[in-house]
């Protein structure tokens, strides 16, 4: 092996563990947070992150060929529709009276949707 082969091995490892890390933090998040707008935040910045993350790795790990180029395509996928999915979802659970937590301190839609 060479020693560009050996950083970009040891750089995909990195980037696989720290997708990873995100991955179970967004996991950790949905379950441990009060309400659905806290859950959406927490799935989609952070989970969308990690599966980035551990999808880059596996193009730096087998290269620009067909599987790396679907890996990358997949990861840009999800880093433009995640946000825009979860917006819609917040907005359809609000207009829907989804309440929101006890610690929530201000609701700046509630006026806009007042029926």
């Amino acid at each position: 092996m060479t020693e560009f082969g050996f950083i970009l091995e040891i750089l995909s490892n990195a980037i696989l563990i720290i997708g990873l890390f995100f991955v179970f933090l967004g996991t950790l998040g949905l379950i441990r947070l009060p309400d659905v707008y806290n859950r959406l935040h927490t799935t989609t910045k952070i989970g969308t992150l990690g599966a980035f993350g551990v999808m880059l790795s596996l193009l730096l790990r087998v290269g620009f060929n067909a599987m790396g180029l679907k890996a990358i395509t997949i990861g840009l996928f999800l880093l433009l529709t995640a946000p825009v999915a979860a917006h819609m979802i917040g907005r359809a659970a609000h207009r829907h009276g989804v309440g929101l937590c006890d610690d929530t301190i201000i609701d700046e839609y509630c006026e806009t949707y007042k029926k």
